[in-house]
């Protein structure tokens, strides 16, 4: 099974090529910007799924008190 998945993956050589061609595109003095703005990136994407699932969960909650206070709300005579 994990043999499919690596069969795409480059090797060792390959990922040399790539660090290469990223040096001579970019120059050595563009890489940290670059990779800066790639860390920002990340971090505000995993803020934004944060807070997509904080309001998933909240709206869960707040669905089991009402469905909790309906329920008491009509056992009572």
């Amino acid at each position: 099974m994990f043999n499919n998945l690596f069969i795409g993956m480059p090797g060792g050589s390959e990922w040399i090529l790539i660090v290469l061609a990223v040096l001579i595109l970019f120059g050595g003095r563009k890489i940290p910007e670059f990779m800066r703005g790639l860390g920002k990136g990340i971090r505000e994407f995993n803020d934004a799924k944060d807070n997509v699932k904080k309001e998933i969960e909240e709206g869960m909650n707040e669905k089991e008190v009402k469905k909790a206070s309906e329920t008491s709300t009509i056992q009572q005579p």
